[in-house]
């Protein structure tokens, strides 16, 4: 007679305090819509950010009594990374998730982008998760472990034009997913990477022009940006234990945008190229 696997319990089948999650860059955008994910499926949140009036201004809106703490930290200072590891310690005694979301972009074609500003990009996009992958990761190996989330781009995973520090800088947090995943999967951490498109936030809103938009929309076959909600959910996915043998992966939320593999006429022809 073949019997039937026995089931593992899953972390949600145990009481226990609630989970804990870690969003970085976590006061506006994709990122605060991750933190309202979490808090909607029962976390505790901390998000952590540079902007601190941003910050304060979503933490007002946004907060239930006990379950939710902002910090203001520059993710690429180990300082002050550090230093926000022991206050969510302090506040809820373990992490669970943690979101490297904090990104900065410098779009300039790459005779004109200075070192300094190609430094500033891989200072938050690469060195910020490599920290707080290195903080927040060991205090999940040392517990019960947990997930991590990499917010890549889909500039990671193909070129485009005037993303030469930014595509760069996702293209290695893509890698630096890998390579985590590789070695804290063996103590129980999963450690996975979302590509996102196009996206409908405030600041796309403010840089992308009518032009550009309209090139989008052509070469996404969905017709459409993404929105910050469809990132949260894929993110809250990851983090959860319906993904609980993904691991090392990278999962482009792109409306199809990747697979098309169309280029942008609007931004070929800023540069002087031929259409």
């Amino acid at each position: 007679m073949i019997h039937p696997p026995i089931r593992q319990p899953l972390m949600n089948d145990i009481p226990s305090k609630p989970r804990v999650a870690v969003v970085t860059g976590g006061a506006r955008g994709i990122g605060r819509a991750i933190g309202e994910w979490f808090l909607h499926h029962h976390y505790q949140v901390a998000l952590l950010d540079i902007d601190g009036p941003t910050l304060d201004s979503a933490l007002a809106e946004m907060a239930p009594a006990q379950g939710l703490i902002g910090i203001h930290c520059d993710v690429s200072d180990p300082a002050q990374v550090q230093r926000a590891t022991g206050q969510v310690m302090a506040r809820f005694g373990q992490v669970n998730a943690l979101v490297n979301n904090a990104g900065v972009a410098i779009f300039k074609p790459c005779a004109e982008i200075s070192f300094a500003q190609w430094r500033s990009v891989m200072a938050t996009n690469l060195d910020g998760a490599f920290l707080c992958t290195q903080a927040f990761g060991a205090l999940m190996a040392q517990g019960q472990g947990g997930a991590i989330v990499n917010i890549a781009s889909i500039s990671g995973l193909r070129a485009s034009t005037l993303r030469v520090a930014y595509g760069t800088s996702k293209a290695a947090l893509i890698h630096l997913t890998r390579q985590y995943a590789v070695e804290l999967g063996n103590v129980g951490v999963r450690v996975n990477a979302i590509a996102p498109g196009p996206v409908e936030t405030e600041m796309a809103k403010l840089v992308h022009s009518v032009a550009l938009r309209s090139d989008y929309y052509d070469a996404i076959p969905l017709g459409r940006y993404g929105t910050v909600q469809e990132m949260a959910r894929t993110v809250g996915f990851l983090c959860s234990d319906e993904a609980s043998f993904i691991n090392g992966q990278v999962l482009a939320v792109d409306g199809g945008f990747d697979a098309a593999g169309v280029g942008l006429p609007t931004l070929r022809r800023r540069m002087g190229a031929p259409g």
